[in-house]
């Protein structure tokens, strides 16, 4: 069975490498976003679903890598592929600077003080109007590179599936888990859980801050409202429970299955998609606290961190 498994992931992997050849334009932006939002899943999950910290700002990040890509690109002519990686370092050193403070918080606190971050982070760059452009924005010069963005940011979505397949199937990965279930008793048997939070929290920002440089450069340009919206935190949390919090797979599962969802409702039902979105996120907390991998685990006896 694992065979087979690995078999169909080369497959899929094979088949979206040469998606593009024969795919609309339509087509490539489809799975651009949804490469984005299995990334943004993923990078919650590596903080949130393995040490049971929950963010609610971790667009933060996304916001951040988007503007630090941008005045790259804009200001400095930096190229794109550079300038996104620089947009994941701008997340992480964010990640490194508040880490050590709300890490210490527990709870709703520290859902709070993420919050709190995604609004500060986005009165910053509103009131730093000759570096960000303000509330006008900032406008990167044209490019017609959706092709290389769509493998660019597929590459991401890899990378940080492949990055919770290594963690949750180590020791670092056991000791996050550990920290969750019982941060007082994984004090008591040594693991340094301010260090192992740290850690977790500097990767789970990476990543939506090469993502957030990836959209900057592919939309041509961005503003505060659109870079740093709450939505994007909510949507990349439900994504997340919905196939599986702490899981390797659930996070993408539940991008793949809730961005299908929203495309095919938004198309048919312009003014309700947000209501039944809402509808989605009750059934999850009330009916499905461990997501569809859950209860696809407890059906065919799959293993937990799968």
């Amino acid at each position: 069975m694992k065979r087979a498994f690995i078999a169909a992931l080369g497959v899929l992997l094979v088949a979206l490498a040469l998606y593009p050849i024969t795919a609309t334009g339509y087509g490539i932006r489809f799975m651009l976003q949804l490469f984005m939002w299995v990334a943004l899943a993923q990078s919650w999950n590596l903080i949130s679903g393995l040490t049971g910290y929950v963010s609610f700002g971790h667009v933060a990040f996304f916001g951040t890598g988007a503007y630090a890509t941008g005045i790259l690109v804009a200001t400095h002519g930096w190229h794109w592929m550079p300038a996104s990686l620089m947009g994941g370092v701008a997340g992480a050193i964010l990640a490194l600077i508040i880490g050590y403070p709300c890490l210490r918080l527990k709870g709703p606190y520290f859902a709070i003080s993420m919050l709190g971050l995604n609004e500060v982070m986005r009165v910053l760059v509103s009131y730093f109007e000759g570096l960000t452009g303000g509330g006008s924005g900032l406008s990167l010069p044209a490019l017609h590179a959706s092709v290389q963005i769509y493998y660019a940011t597929g590459l991401a979505a890899v990378a940080v599936t492949a990055t919770a397949f290594l963690i949750i199937t180590s020791r670092f990965g056991l000791r996050l888990m550990t920290i969750r279930e019982d941060e007082v008793a994984a004090e008591a048997m040594g693991i340094d859980t301010a260090r192992y939070k740290l850690y977790a929290f500097l990767l789970s920002a990476f990543v939506p801050g090469v993502v957030g440089g990836l959209q900057a450069r592919d939309q041509g340009y961005i503003e505060p409202m659109a870079v740093f919206p709450l939505l994007t935190t909510i949507t990349m949390i439900v994504m997340a429970l919905f196939g599986g919090k702490g899981t390797v797979w659930g996070p993408a599962l539940g991008a793949v299955t809730l961005f299908v969802f929203q495309e095919l409702v938004w198309a048919r039902f312009l003014y309700l998609h947000q209501v039944l979105f809402g509808a989605i996120i009750i059934v999850v907390v009330l009916l499905m606290p461990r997501g569809i991998l859950g209860i696809l685990q407890q059906r065919f006896q799959l293993p937990r961190t799968i």
